[in-house]
């Protein structure tokens, strides 16, 4: 199933748990300065460069090139989305971001903040750089350079960025949290065989 940027609240709240997706249109790249200089903004009752209502998040800290033709993404390996754990709450409720694309989860808080908002998780293996980069097909722009290269916010346009795996749905399910309980009861099983 391919997902275009701007997405409904109904769309995200369809999504299945385990679901393989890709995404299509604007995407939003930015790690933790970013959502600190856009939380700060809004505090301060400042605008943002961009509207992030119903769009798509990707936690990555991109290679970029610049040539003669403008801004090109080499390599776009998602950034541990746990980096972004004490801000993301406050994020998705500030500005109604609809998907969150990196690697590795979030925390229970954040999930209750999507699950409130209508906002899902899109997991991309570690590892996929430069496939993920072929999924982003031209920037549009670029915002807060002065931050750096990975820490500046970057607006692409997507085509076919994926496969992604909902791994936290728009219930407050968490492939994360399952994988967790399943090997702690795993654990306790092999305690008990062992008389542990």
């Amino acid at each position: 199933m391919n997902l275009k940027a701007p997405l409904s609240e109904d769309t995200v709240r369809s999504l299945r748990l385990g679901q393989e997706v890709r995404v299509d249109g604007e995407v939003f790249i930015g790690r933790d300065e970013m959502h600190i200089r856009a939380l700060e903004h809004r505090r301060e009752g400042k605008l943002l460069p961009v509207v992030l209502e119903d769009g798509i998040l990707f936690h990555c800290g991109p290679i970029v090139r610049r040539d003669s033709r403008g801004w090109n993404i080499i390599a776009a390996g998602p950034t541990t989305s746990a980096r972004m754990n004490a801000l993301e709450p406050d994020f998705i409720r500030e500005f109604g971001i609809r998907a969150i694309i990196g690697k590795g989860g979030m925390s229970r808080p954040t999930v209750e903040a999507m699950r409130q908002q209508g906002c899902v998780y899109l997991a991309l293996p570690g590892g996929a750089a430069v496939l993920a980069a072929q999924g982003i097909k031209r920037v549009r722009g670029v915002e807060w350079l002065d931050l750096g290269m990975p820490e500046a916010l970057w607006i692409v346009e997507a085509k076919d960025l994926g496969p992604l795996i909902v791994a936290i749905d728009a219930h407050g399910n968490s492939i994360y949290e399952e994988v967790d309980l399943k090997v702690q009861e795993n654990m306790a099983a092999v305690r008990r065989r062992l008389g542990l």
